[in-house]
């Protein structure tokens, strides 16, 4: 029996996907919940995985091509079994065929888009070493080979008894050798691309800055961070969780802040839900933390941590990735000592966090050495005005310098 593969059933805020990589090929045998086919769409990767056992069918959307909602992608037979692969032939009779069994090992180990790459360059996929799943070869590994293929000259100038130590994959430039590489741009990349431009051009943003004294802070995580961690089973305590609940409770008090435009409408939220940008190997993505207003810093840092894990493992789901009243991106972790941060719509604001850095500060009439951090809030002054932006920061700014405010509410 015949059963359709198809593609997860997409949100209203996702229109379609791509398919990234099948898992397998026509004629390889799946047991039931075995991951076959990742979809890629401009928020996350959906792994589609295996109804029952059986044997691969048709493949009929190929890395790639676009998908909607719930399209076809292919067949699985269930119950069926996979072919037993032919036995070796005698050693007398392997030598003329070698290429052509070369070449079939191919078909097995090389996906689509990589095959059509290597025919273009004129490559022997058999040459390839394959760093993917299984052994099998990437676009990416056709994209090395074609790299070390164009340095090759320059390789076999060098004498022999100097044999090159660096693998096939890698590149040796000649001088005057000026080399590119060209890639398509990921989903998740032109998504961004797409948002940053629209923010840009459909709001008026305006970014609002102050600094903060990180010693109230660092003195109280100091102090019982061991503790902390001891309490609630591994959880660390880190910036990040002070920041969210100081943010909470400065959009209960200026609520224009945690609202969104739609139409000519302007929808206030009763509610927190904080989006805060985590770094993965597809780019800058932004997990949810809902009804922060209900959380501690333990929950706080621990849903933060169980997000940076996903987002490294491309493991995040749709509902975690939607949504979002306001959000907080901490550029510090990577030396950014101040920048501009581009609002997400339709979030009316983003808070940027910095580099802590030591410098020289006023206190009562005495020049101290502080822990400063800048911070920055982009605004859409459509919705904002710009008291209560500047505000919205002092009041942030007020509860971190002095957190004991944040557990009396005051």
């Amino acid at each position: 029996m015949a059963i359709e593969i198809k593609a997860p059933t997409f949100p209203e805020s996702v229109a379609d996907g791509t398919v990234a990589t099948w898992h397998k090929q026509p004629g390889d045998a799946v047991k039931r919940d075995e991951l076959i086919v990742d979809i890629e769409t401009d928020k996350v990767v959906l792994e589609v995985l295996a109804e029952a056992d059986g044997v691969l069918g048709d493949i009929i959307k190929g890395e790639g091509d676009t998908v909607l909602s719930g399209e076809l992608l292919g067949t699985l037979n269930e119950g069926a079994t996979a072919a037993p692969k032919a036995e070796a032939a005698p050693a007398a009779a392997a030598a003329a065929p070698a290429a052509a069994e070369a070449e079939a090992g191919d078909e097995q180990l090389l996906n689509p888009a990589a095959r059509k790459l290597a025919e273009e360059s004129g490559l022997d996929p058999a040459q390839i070493k394959g760093t993917g799943k299984g052994g099998r070869v990437t676009k990416e590994d056709v994209l090395n080979a074609i790299e070390a293929k164009k340095s090759a000259p320059v390789a076999a100038a060098a004498p022999a008894a100097k044999p090159a130590a660096a693998p096939a994959s890698s590149v040796v430039l000649g001088e005057g050798d000026r080399v590119e590489k060209r890639v398509p741009m990921t989903r998740l990349r032109a998504r961004i691309a797409e948002r940053l431009v629209e923010a840009q051009s459909s709001m008026a943003m305006l970014t609002t800055y102050n600094e903060v004294d990180m010693k109230p802070v660092m003195d109280l995580r100091k102090k019982y961070k061991d503790l902390f961690e001891k309490k609630h089973n591994g959880v660390r305590l880190g910036f990040m969780s002070f920041f969210v609940k100081a943010a909470t409770e400065a959009l209960k008090r200026f609520p224009a802040v945690n609202a969104s435009i739609d139409g000519k409408d302007i929808v206030y939220h009763g509610y927190q839900d904080i989006g805060v940008a985590v770094s993965s190997d597809r780019g800058l993505v932004v997990p949810v933390l809902r009804n922060t207003e209900f959380m501690n810093l333990a929950q706080i840092e621990g849903t933060i941590s169980d997000f940076g894990r996903k987002a490294r493992d491309g493991k995040l789901s749709m509902e975690e990735m939607t949504g979002g009243t306001f959000t907080i991106s901490n550029g510090g972790v990577f030396g950014s000592l101040l920048s501009s941060p581009i609002v997400n719509p339709p979030q009316a604001a983003i808070l940027g966090m910095h580099k802590i850095q030591e410098r020289p500060m006023a206190v009562d009439g005495q020049v101290v050495i502080r822990p400063m951090m800048y911070l920055a809030l982009s605004y859409d002054h459509r919705l904002i005005d710009g008291k209560e932006a500047v505000s919205f920061l002092v009041a942030i700014k007020e509860l971190l310098e002095d957190p004991a405010r944040m557990l009396l509410d005051i």
